[in-house]
């Protein structure tokens, strides 16, 4: 969610205390992705931060028009979404936003928090993303607008380390950094499992595999 991505240099840095709660504030989390489909990956970080951080709540916000995925065909948002919400129906922390997938345009992640923000404007908000993303977050769109809607949580993916963005752009203790469980899942390897026919049980949760087979995703 941002502005087409450059090469960024090796990250570097610490990684910033936690933060105390807020008396009277609940804490969302906030994880927006394509979700194309939504992996047991996806989960699991969303519940090891929601834990570390205390979170009250964990939003998944599928996007609406994912920028960054123009090179290749995406599932329609609804599809997207409704896989979303199977995969999270038994977390009772866990909720799914419209917010990105009615709103017309690219989405980029600015217009989500600022949405969000909108909407609770109470709330602390933690934007959860993976190492590879925050490397490249200061080419999003309004970079230096998002540690201001939100604390940024990165989280380890196969293959990614953990470092804090060099730059100064991004205020002192507005990022933290939380290794997950490595599960080796993605969604690319979802789809091409699901195209070669071979089975994504265990990988994707049992009702988002039902829905991938009702409706025919990922064959053509």
């Amino acid at each position: 969610m941002g502005l087409p991505q450059r090469r960024q240099p090796p990250l570097t840095g610490s990684p910033a205390p936690l933060p105390g709660r807020a008396p009277g504030r609940s804490r969302i989390g906030v994880m927006g992705g394509t979700f194309d489909p939504v992996h047991n990956g996806h989960l699991v970080a969303a519940s090891e931060v929601a834990a570390r951080f205390d979170l009250d709540e964990v939003v998944f916000v599928p996007t609406g028009e994912p920028w960054q995925k123009s090179a290749r065909a995406v599932s329609p948002a609804e599809h997207r979404y409704l896989m979303t919400v199977i995969a999270t129906a038994s977390n009772p922390r866990f909720t799914v936003s419209r917010v990105d997938v009615d709103r017309p345009g690219p989405t980029y992640t600015v217009d989500t928090l600022s949405d969000l923000r909108t909407q609770r404007p109470d709330a602390e908000l933690y934007f959860i993303t993976g190492a590879d993303a925050l490397a490249q977050m200061l080419t999003w769109k309004d970079a230096e607008r998002l540690a201001e809607l939100a604390n940024l949580v990165g989280v380890t993916r196969p293959g990614h380390d953990l470092a804090v963005p060099a730059s100064g752009s991004l205020p002192a203790g507005s990022v933290h950094l939380l290794e997950v469980p490595a599960l080796a899942i993605s969604s690319t390897d979802c789809r091409e499992r699901v195209r070669q026919d071979l089975p994504v049980w265990y990988l994707v949760p049992d009702g988002v595999v039902q829905h991938i087979a009702k409706h025919g995703l990922y064959r053509d």
